[in-house]
């Protein structure tokens, strides 16, 4: 009696048979990318987590640049142009941190994670994944509020070396606020993980440079704020976009330094499950 398995032996010219099984772990690249392409579509899915990082910043733009809520296409002179800096950095903001850290936080507690990394995917790779998955929703979020932007007569005042620039204080703000939402998605529990994160949006929100000029606040509380993640980005892209500026190199090195802490300590502390 024939074995199920000769059909699967190589044919008699010795070449293998298109039906023999061949076990192993896709190509790295392969893994992360199919692993971020699930990440993007889980969040694009989630009606809570859209709101967070494309409807809010996009309604907060609008409302905040027209004159009234009545006139709609009257933009106030000189406002959507600070606006648009502050609510790119929202937008990175809410996609870095906030939803990253919700996420991750749910994730570890119905025990995703740790399932995760028992897949030839790795740990390494599973980062990778959520990476990738964070910088395509933040180009996502720039196109649309660029394009929003320019139809409430947003002008930006900047040279191709400025966008070069701020592409790089975008990339240090992500890495600042990805390593900030990992340390607390890793420690604290989902359900605290929710109300520290959304907390911590509000208050960078009020306080970050966003909505409200860093000039406005008192004169001794404006270095501080200065010195807060969303701060020095907003900071640094309001220069860049707004005023001609040169390198960010204060607001850069604020952030290379939030990034460095920031994933040291959630590097040491992080728990998968």
């Amino acid at each position: 009696m024939t074995s199920p398995a000769a059909g699967l032996a190589p044919d008699a010219s010795g070449a293998a048979s298109p039906f023999s099984p061949a076990p192993g772990a896709a190509p790295f690249p392969r893994m992360v990318a199919a692993q971020a392409i699930m990440e993007a579509r889980t969040l694009l899915r989630n009606g809570e987590q859209l709101l967070l990082v494309l409807i809010i910043p996009v309604l907060l733009l609008v409302a905040f640049s027209l004159e009234s809520f009545t006139s709609i296409g009257r933009a106030r002179p000189g406002r959507v142009d600070f606006l648009v800096p502050g609510i790119i950095a929202l937008a990175i903001m809410s996609t870095a941190f906030t939803s990253q850290a919700i996420a991750t936080g749910f994730e570890r507690r119905y025990g995703v994670l740790k399932r995760l990394g028992a897949t030839p995917l790795s740990r390494a790779g599973l980062i990778a994944a959520k990476t990738v998955t964070v910088i395509g929703v933040e180009l996502l979020q720039a196109v649309i509020i660029i394009g929003v932007g320019l139809a409430l007569g947003w002008r930006p005042h900047a040279t191709a070396a400025a966008a070069v620039w701020a592409i790089v204080l975008a990339a240090a703000g992500t890495a600042a606020f990805s390593g900030l939402a990992l340390l607390m998605a890793g420690t604290l529990r989902a359900e605290a993980t929710l109300a520290a994160a959304n907390l911590v949006y509000l208050v960078l929100l009020g306080l970050g440079g966003v909505l409200f000029r860093l000039t406005q606040f008192p004169a001794a509380a404006r270095g501080p704020l200065k010195l807060l993640p969303s701060g020095a980005l907003s900071d640094g892209l309001h220069s860049l976009l707004q005023h001609h500026g040169g390198p960010p190199g204060a607001d850069l090195a604020v952030l290379a330094v939030w990034a460095a802490v920031g994933i040291a300590l959630a590097a040491r502390t992080f728990r998968w499950d």
